[in-house]
């Protein structure tokens, strides 16, 4: 929200009360630091009498994190819900105060109240300040319309640049822009998101953390040209910075304290295909594509059914609409007996021509109007009503239904919808509506994902989930919700997906194709390559179908290419997963960061690096023309073994069966034996792909249940297998006439020299060609 006319003055009705300085402060040990600010200097007792009176509280809920309260008045109920977030204050924690300023640290970071003439807060890490909030940048704001509110502006750099903010389809770097974090339905073409996340990062060291789960303001380097700004209605606010230094030390801190993804099944990571939308379909028509599939031989691991497997008018109900699907049962048998896993369609309404609606309304189960009415509206569904997540009867009750789909056979749910919540409602448990607005998806996606959790084990649930928040990430996978079949919604979806990436959350998906309209085979065709090479892939869309033999023979072609090479990659996309389940980090992730340092990258938003290893540049147009920047070194093609130096743009032409996927210089670079199904022994006869390793490197690579070090010193390879189930080494760029093996055998690759270990481990020598 916007509140100021210019530099110098406010809009009409805003009112803005500023501190002007530290007055006293309370604290020591480890704190908390409480520090009282007048909004104007004290010079006599007289100045006493007049508020406001800020007061900050600045706590250390663990090493490198610092939160600020900042409160006008204490008197406010406590308002539901709350982020559940994880603390772990650090033992080094330390308030100092003295006649210059005022302090708390927290592992390496600082917050500094200055006791000068001027007001200033600072933010202090690592030898440097990192941000801080001059005079008339904190404000306690009225309106003549009665409302209240707290800002807080942070400083930026020249060159610093903000990122984040949840799943937003814009630019990915975030200066210049005005962002309401509020989740809605808005597709991918508009300022609106389905998942709105109220933290950002920079390339200058921390990131921010509004611990608000309802509507808050950022205006990023627009209303304050030079400032981050964020605001919330209430009385007070609290905010927590986070010192990296780099840009995945504070996604890992944040998602320390927010929660970190779940670890996924690996069939998850294979190719879904869809009904799709709207289209007709029914048994026969989903064992003609699946059929149709196998016959040019195309790995699928998930079949989805989409809204119509129940009855119209009556989602959700969930019974299977008996006119199409007369025996659900013996059809998900059928599947499995093809080794596919089966996703259902939910979302979290109740339509009034559902059964499931008075059995919900008389129990309690629903939001309902202040007047004790239930609430309804005919969009999307008429007469939906919205099932009350704060109750845990409706919880269980919602579960219970969902439970007899997975004892069918049902493996897993897409989790669609949860933006459009209302604020005129009543909650079960009290929560105050416009704090729920967003939080509302946090309760139904935990409630699916916990099911699956429970019946299928840990690290066997997954949800298709559209709708997200603070913690949502906890309950993957996501999806970038309905975009057009067009070049500009691909990159728009990117972008999505990127932003997300920084925001804390390790898994995302997008329709190939497009979800509105139906693609030309081009389109599809560039689509699928970028579909392939994110972390999860699904065929799908709105009211055309999506296997590939419908658009041209060469989409087969091109689908079968690309989903095989995810299924080899398996190995090394575990490895990515594990850096999103245990450290918080994306998958897909922004050049920015993982080249922070590169200035080249802090805009880049048409390539990411998949995992640490591999540059993936989608292209965006037919002829097949694409542009991208390489980093500094000589990185090498995956595809085919060419060196690229770095350092610099490229551009170039693919062909359908292609794309610009590079891989780091260095890297070791886990390949599977298996190219049909992603659910294999990732250790047994797995490849290392070996990229030219500098003098001196060693590099740790895990494959399912084996470790492998790759070490280089002088002219010798040395790679060492620990519970490898026969395993194998491609020397990339190797000169098969100049090597010598010990412990393995070696034969000439298109790409280098490819040696089969006998034992647990080999030397190679004079590898360079």
């Amino acid at each position: 929200m916007k509140f100021s006319d210019g530099y110098w003055m406010m809009r009409a009705g805003v009112h803005a009360a500023h501190p002007a300085e530290v007055l006293d402060h309370e604290g020591s040990g480890r704190g908390p630091l409480v520090v009282h600010a007048p909004v104007r200097r004290i010079r006599h007792r007289g100045d006493l009498l007049r508020g406001p009176l800020v007061t900050f509280e600045c706590t250390a809920p663990m090493a490198d994190v610092i939160g600020v309260t900042i409160t006008h008045f204490a008197g406010e109920e406590p308002r539901r819900p709350e982020f559940e977030l994880a603390f772990d204050p650090p033992p080094d924690a330390a308030v100092r105060g003295g006649d210059e300023a005022v302090t708390l640290t927290s592992g390496a970071l600082t917050v500094r109240f200055g006791r000068g003439e001027e007001w200033g807060v600072d933010f202090l890490a690592g030898g440097r300040r990192l941000t801080g909030s001059r005079p008339r940048a904190t404000a306690i704001i009225e309106t003549d319309e009665g409302r209240h509110y707290v800002r807080e502006q942070l400083d930026l750099g020249v060159d610093h640049f903000v990122y984040g903010l949840g799943e937003r389809f814009g630019p990915l770097v975030r200066n210049g822009q005005s962002v309401d974090v509020w989740n809605a339905d808005g597709g991918t073409a508009s300022e609106q998101a389905y998942k709105n996340v109220p933290f950002f990062l920079t390339n200058a060291g921390y990131g921010v953390f509004v611990d608000h789960p309802g509507r808050v303001s950022f205006e990023v380097a627009s209303e304050a040209v030079a400032r981050t700004q964020f605001s919330v209605e209430g009385r007070s606010m609290r905010y927590f910075v986070i010192y990296g230094p780099t840009p995945r030390e504070i996604l890992r801190k944040y998602t320390a304290l927010t929660g970190r993804p779940a670890r996924v099944p690996d069939w998850s990571y294979g190719l879904w295909l869809s009904t799709s939308f709207t289209t007709s379909y029914d048994e026969e028509t989903v064992t003609s594509f699946i059929d149709g599939m196998a016959e040019r031989d195309l790995p699928l691991s998930v079949f989805h059914f989409d809204c119509f497997w129940m009855r119209e008018y009556q989602w959700c109900d969930f019974a299977w609409d008996p006119r199409v699907f007369p025996d659900p049962p013996g059809m998900l048998r059928r599947l499995k007996e093809k080794g596919l896993r089966v996703s259902l369609w939910i979302n979290p309404y109740i339509a009034q021509r559902s059964p499931l609606f008075e059995e919900a309304r008389a129990r309690g189960y629903l939001l309902r109007r202040p007047n004790g009415d239930v609430w309804q509206w005919d969009l999307w569904q008429p007469g939906l009503a919205v099932v009350d997540f704060t109750n845990p009867a409706a919880r269980e009750w919602y579960a219970a239904k969902l439970d007899a789909l997975l004892e069918m056979g049902v493996d897993c749910f897409k989790t669609d919808f949860g933006e459009r919540i209302p604020t005129d409602v009543v909650y079960h448990d009290g929560s105050d509506p416009e704090r729920a607005h967003n939080y509302y998806t946090y309760l139904y996606n935990r409630t699916v994902f916990e099911l699956l959790r429970e019946r299928r084990g840990e690290g066997e649930a997954v949800v298709f989930a559209r709708s997200a928040t603070v913690g949502g990430q906890r309950f993957p996978v996501h999806w970038g919700g309905d975009c057009e079949s067009t070049y500009e919604a691909m990159g728009e979806s990117l972008r999505g997906g990127l932003s997300l990436g920084m925001s804390g959350f390790g898994y995302w998906s997008h329709d190939i194709g497009g979800f509105e309209g139906t693609p030309d085979a081009g389109l599809f065709k560039r689509w699928i390559a970028f579909g392939l090479l994110s972390s999860h892939s699904r065929l799908h869309g709105s009211h055309s179908y999506r296997v590939p033999w419908l658009f041209d023979e060469e989409a087969v072609d091109v689908l079968r290419r690309f989903t095989r090479l995810k299924m080899r990659l398996m190995p090394y996309l575990s490895g990515a997963a594990r850096q999103a389940y245990e450290e918080g980090l994306p998958m897909m992730r922004a050049m920015v960061l993982a080249y922070p340092d590169d200035p080249a990258c802090t805009h880049l938003e048409r390539q990411y690096m998949l995992g640490d290893d591999l540059l993936v540049a989608p292209v965006f147009s037919n002829d097949g023309e694409v542009s991208y920047y390489v980093p500094e070194g000589v990185w090498t093609r995956y595809l085919t073994g060419e060196r690229v130096r770095g350092g610099r743009w490229v551009r170039e032409r693919h062909g359908y069966d292609s794309v610009p996927l590079l891989v780091r210089p260095g890297a070791v670079v886990a390949e599977g034996a298996v190219a049909d199904r992603p659910d294999y022994d990732h250790a047994e006869d797995v490849t290392l792909r070996v990229y030219e390793p500098p003098d001196g490197s060693r590099v740790t690579t895990r494959a399912g249940a084996a470790t492998f070090e790759t070490a280089r010193s002088g002219g010798a390879i040395r790679v060492t297998a620990e519970g490898a189930g026969g395993w194998n080494v491609l020397i990339v760029n190797a000169d098969p006439a100049a090597v010598s093996v010990e412990g393995g055998t070696a034969t000439a690759h298109d790409q280098g020299v490819l040696v089969r270990a006998t034992g647990s481990e080999i030397i190679v020598e004079g590898d360079r060609r």
